[in-house]
């Protein structure tokens, strides 16, 4: 790499932390961006040059950006790999913990031979900017697409949701046997009194239903819907944009096609960093192992945030401004590179 400055490695770090969660396409961003501001940005940071030190640096900010999805979704974690290694134990798997696990095993498979395979082909072919904006634009076209002509099932699956919600809420609201002794006035002490503890009891419990949802796809459904990440090898093409689609397409409302596509992500994303890992701490990474370090803890971050915004966004809210986004993104950038 001919320099990466501090301020490319910030930039590049919210960048990847939030696009990476968005459905707007991270690789895709991280390939325009340089190319539109030009000069240095667009030497320094050109993913499509072989061996590029830029797309080692990129691609190993995604442990950072899994690490902050993992932290989000932590409790989710614990109980999905307790039921891998549970359904090892049993050899079996009946629990929603064992089929979710599998599940995400299953559909990871398809996107990680591909990938180990032909990404640098992918890469070096599909990474020039242009392209990426013409992809950009497809993705938009897709979102679109995805939300405009989204299944009957998927709608009354939003339906259902809501319906779960709101059948927990009135559970939690019913008055408690145990405090029908203590005097109404004393009744905001405790555990029960802790606004933050509720909000977390609730998450933990949609979560939970959300789980047992997601599990009734079945492997055969998950490998489809695990498959489309394939897609996003292709710089434009969002990772979790193309997995939430498939999803509503197969029956999933909004909201759990948007849970399924981050828990899908996490362990993609962090494999993908892992295994560039050596070459930022060989030849490639030489000199600019701060600027890893304060690009990483950005994306983390930003990663983090994102997420946790896009699971409250995604329970009533669509993927038409995404779309919209995307569309004008990527037209805007196919004109400037062409005129420039």
């Amino acid at each position: 790499m001919t320099h990466l400055t501090y301020a490319e490695a910030i930039v590049v770090g919210f960048i990847q932390g939030v696009t990476e969660l968005f459905p707007v396409s991270s690789l895709g961003h991280n390939v325009l961006i340089p190319a539109l501001i030009g000069g240095s940005w667009a030497s320094d940071l050109n993913v499509a040059k072989p061996e590029s030190p830029y797309l080692a640096f990129i691609v190993g900010l995604h442990v950072a950006t899994a690490i902050g999805m993992i932290v989000y979704f932590w409790r989710d974690w614990v109980r999905i790999i307790g039921g891998f290694f549970s359904s090892l134990r049993d050899r079996r798997v009946t629990t929603t913990e064992q089929r979710l696990a599998w599940m995400i095993i299953l559909a990871t498979i398809p996107v990680g031979i591909v990938g180990l395979f032909a990404e640098h082909t992918f890469r070096v072919v599909f990474g020039k900017a242009v392209v990426a904006a013409w992809f950009l634009m497809l993705n938009g076209v897709i979102l679109y697409a995805g939300e405009r002509w989204r299944p009957v099932s998927s709608k009354r699956a939003d339906q259902q949701v809501a319906a779960d919600r709101e059948l927990a809420g009135q559970r939690d609201a019913a008055p408690q046997p145990a405090l029908a002794t203590v005097p109404p006035g004393q009744r905001v002490a405790g555990r029960h009194a802790s606004g933050h503890q509720a909000v977390r009891q609730q998450e933990l419990g949609d979560a939970i239903r959300a789980d047992k949802r997601v599990a009734r796809l079945g492997f055969k459904q998950a490998v489809v819907i695990g498959s489309t990440q394939i897609l996003a090898l292709l710089a434009g093409i969002s990772r979790d944009g193309v997995v939430m689609v498939c999803g509503m397409f197969r029956g999933l409302s909004r909201e759990d096609a948007a849970r399924f596509s981050f828990l899908l992500s996490a362990p993609v994303i962090l494999a993908a960093g892992v295994l560039k890992v050596p070459d930022l701490l060989g030849t490639l990474g030489h000199g600019i192992h701060g600027q890893i370090l304060v690009g990483s803890i950005v994306s983390g971050v930003a990663a983090y945030l994102s997420v946790r915004f896009l699971m409250k966004y995604f329970k009533t809210r669509t993927l038409y401004p995404f779309a919209f986004y995307c569309l004008a993104f990527g037209l805007f950038s196919v004109i400037y590179l062409n005129v420039k």
